[in-house]
């Protein structure tokens, strides 16, 4: 995975500390970079961990450098990634234009009894590879994962190179009137034989909150414009307008599952980011605080999530919308670590839920179609220790290897949690 890359030699490290501690690094060009803002105005991430783990690794503190140097690897990778636009698809949606994101639902397949497999049937938690090869998804998350792994190597290094990459692989998707991705999923998560669309294709832009994060990672960059800030908050605007009043985003507004929760995540922080604070509170206030009551149990079972195939997975899915919730919440004053709904279900709860299960050697007490990796449990159990300030959450990630906790980029972001 794009996010988790493998070590670097510590020769390299060296040199990137050495050139780090001058606050300017050469890039493959040999052109000087400039210094980065000290906070970005981050809603997920806080900008305050950010800058103390930049500090730390300025200075050279041998703890974050595993992380560092899987961070700056990722980097180096997605340098040579995209540009990834919707018209490089095949297919053209029934709309005419191609410009409209298209994709197919992960879980549905022929159906070898019927003619053509028409209409489609549903495999929970088994993946049709064959029906995701022409859909816009495949091309959506890795644009979103060099994104993601560059803005932050620009961030913590100061190499230009990355900002550079990263701002012409937004431009890509979100600006460029010949490339750009048209702020609306009417064609998300179709189902042939049955439909062109629904409201759960929704979940296919999860990640527009980390999305958003990285255009502040990269505001310091002169290779991220003025004009392009401005088209970014125009198309989340546009797209922020859309989930609100489309037939699908009521759909999925009203999903009783991640799904509900992934589109409140999606709301708020678009809404944070086009600084209209008043929706973003409406929203934590009168849905993300009711969905929490309805779907987390007060021992921390979420059932709609243990209903699946791969319950652990879904839990743990579900936390993450709920988590970024929480962190954003913290810009509107609502706050949602520490809320215990009429019935008792919290954050906190799940979390302790699933906490222990993070030690490979303890099962899952249900099937699962598929295992859940331990580096999921990473990332989730690190931001909530540090939001609670709870070290229990975090400590069962002691059972898994140290090689791979100190190498997750999540030690960048929460640097007082091990």
């Amino acid at each position: 995975m794009m996010r988790r890359g493998s070590l670097v030699l510590a020769t390299l490290a060296l040199v990137a500390f050495s050139a780090l501690a001058s606050c300017a690094r050469p890039t493959a060009q040999g052109i000087q970079t400039t210094s980065v803002a000290a906070s970005p105005r981050v809603f997920v991430l806080r900008a305050e961990h950010l800058a103390q783990a930049r500090e730390r690794v300025r200075a050279g503190d041998v703890r974050f450098t595993p992380a560092y140097d899987s961070l700056l690897a990722d980097a180096r990778a997605a340098l040579g990634a995209g540009p990834f636009s919707v018209m490089q698809k095949r297919g053209t949606p029934s709309s005419g234009d191609k410009h409209d994101y298209m994709s197919v639902g992960p879980y549905w397949w022929p159906d070898s009894t019927k003619p053509g497999g028409l209409p489609y049937i549903r495999r929970d938690g088994v993946v049709n590879v064959e029906g995701r090869r022409d859909s816009d998804v495949e091309r959506l998350y890795p644009m979103i994962a060099a994104v993601n792994a560059l803005a932050h190597a620009y961030y913590f290094s100061g190499d230009e190179t990355y900002a550079r990459h990263a701002a012409t692989l937004l431009r890509t998707w979100f600006l460029d009137p010949a490339t750009r991705m048209n702020p609306n999923l009417r064609f998300g998560q179709s189902i042939p034989g049955v439909t062109e669309g629904r409201g759960v294709g929704i979940i296919d832009t999860r990640d527009l909150s980390e999305i958003v994060d990285d255009v502040a990672l990269l505001a310091a960059s002169p290779h991220w414009t003025a004009a392009d800030q401005r088209g970014m908050l125009a198309w989340a605007r546009d797209y922020l307008t859309w989930l609100q009043t489309s037939a699908q985003g009521q759909e999925e507004r009203a999903a009783r599952n991640n799904h509900g929760v992934f589109y409140d995540a999606q709301v708020v922080s678009l809404a944070l980011f086009v600084s209209d604070s008043t929706l973003a509170r409406t929203m934590l206030n009168d849905y993300t605080r009711e969905r929490l009551g309805r779907q987390i149990e007060p021992d921390g079972r979420q059932p709609e999530e243990l209903a699946r195939t791969r319950p652990l997975h879904y839990s743990l899915f579900s936390l993450d919308a709920f988590a970024r919730l929480a962190e954003l919440g913290r810009h509107v004053g609502v706050d949602l670590w520490r809320y215990r709904a009429p019935r008792g279900g919290s954050l906190g709860a799940a979390l302790a839920y699933v906490a222990p299960y993070a030690d490979p050697s303890k099962p899952f007490p249900m099937p699962q179609v598929n295992p859940t990796t331990p580096d999921a449990f990473i990332l989730p159990l690190r931001r909530a220790a540090s939001a609670l300030g709870d070290p229990s959450l975090a400590a069962p990630l002691a059972a898994l290897p140290s090689i791979l906790t100190a190498a997750d980029r999540s030690r960048l972001f929460y640097p007082e949690v091990p």
